[in-house]
């Protein structure tokens, strides 16, 4: 059966006409699916009864439900989701006073490889499709709470671009959610997808640098090769970032490794001529990593250097690390793992 969430206009006028129904129709299904958020064809009631069962015949709305929950005692929770595909991915809930957060996945596992993070380990298990991407949003529990989206989950978004503008673009439109792109954020390793994503989207956008030296940084991740980062921040400079958008830079602090002050002067060397941000992140450690975290006091010298030299630095308050649910620890194998992930009953909650 094809999937009705995840279509755009467009696609669900194609639809209409295909099964009999009138053009303006496909208005009608957009309000059920994207504003209603209906779970069957057949609670489209202003559809003829003709109509919903000649659609019936050969689609349906093509939401799921999480198959499994755990939750943290901070509040947060991160739900295990089926894929068209028949994988499964992750995504987190994080509620925070009067914000609601979803974090979600564009792709079952990754292929950039990032040493220091537990997706890049899972390896690539293939890209999710627009319904598997809105699917989380559709269907996670507490989704009418939800005043942002951060696609921050599993995967590199712009390595499964089509999708993500397109589950954006219905996230954004009239006839969908109508969200305004800020409460949007896509994030990416940086590769060669940025251009087109600046050129076809008003999202947020957030860069995962980690470290601002080359050599550096491609023993850390090696998209780096793929992509120089130099090559991206000239991208980036081009871009007017005085305007709605938002640039931020994603820095995981490590312990000895880029933490020092020939590092921090780096990035102001590179970032202060820009409009940005950087966020500040706690590294949570993985088996076998030769990575470590760095102090709290050496994180808020860093913070506080890169300040009063010009790049407006915030360290991002870590949610839901005891179960896996923070950054670099999403990972939806349910094989034998050294961290307790989705292997055992005794993790979960039932739904």
């Amino acid at each position: 059966m094809k999937k009705l969430l995840g279509m755009t206009l467009d696609e669900l006028k194609a639809v209409a006409t295909e099964v009999g129904l009138p053009r303006f129709a496909s208005k009608q299904m957009a309000e059920w699916i994207y504003g209603k958020r209906v779970r069957s064809i057949e609670a489209m009631t202003n559809l003829s009864l003709k109509g919903r069962k000649a659609l019936s015949e050969h689609y349906e709305i093509g939401c799921s439900e999480p198959t499994d929950v755990q939750q943290s005692t901070d509040g947060t929770a991160k739900y295990l989701f089926p894929t068209e595909g028949g994988e499964l991915v992750e995504c987190v809930f994080i509620p925070d006073d009067d914000r609601a957060t979803l974090c979600v996945s564009s792709q079952v596992g990754c292929r950039m490889g990032c040493k220091f993070c537990m997706t890049g380990r899972q390896g690539f298990g293939g890209n999710l499709s627009t319904t598997d991407i809105l699917n989380q949003v559709y269907s996670v529990p507490g989704s009418e709470r939800l005043t942002n989206i951060v696609f921050m989950g599993q995967g590199e978004p712009l390595d499964n671009l089509d999708a993500v503008l397109k589950a954006t673009e219905i996230l954004t439109a009239p006839y969908g959610w109508a969200w305004s792109p800020k409460r949007i954020t896509v994030s990416t390793v940086g590769v060669k997808g940025v251009e087109r994503f600046l050129r076809e989207s008003e999202c947020h956008l957030a860069i995962s640098l980690h470290n601002p030296f080359p050599g550096e940084r491609l023993a850390m991740m090696p998209a780096e090769k793929a992509f120089a980062l130099e090559d991206l921040l000239q991208v980036l400079r081009q871009e007017d970032w005085s305007h709605q958008r938002r640039l931020s830079f994603e820095y995981i602090v490590f312990g000895g490794l880029n933490d020092s002050e020939r590092h921090a002067r780096e990035l102001v060397r590179l970032l202060s001529p820009m409009e940005c941000r950087v966020n500040l992140i706690r590294f949570h450690a993985i088996p076998d990593s030769p990575f470590k975290g760095a102090p709290e006091e050496r994180m808020l010298w860093l913070r506080d250097y890169l300040t009063r030299h010009g790049v407006t630095t915030t360290i991002r308050a870590s949610r839901g690390q005891d179960i896996f649910a923070a950054c670099g620890l999403l990972h939806s194998k349910t094989a034998p793992s050294p961290l307790p992930l989705w292997g055992s009953a005794s993790d979960r909650k039932p739904l």
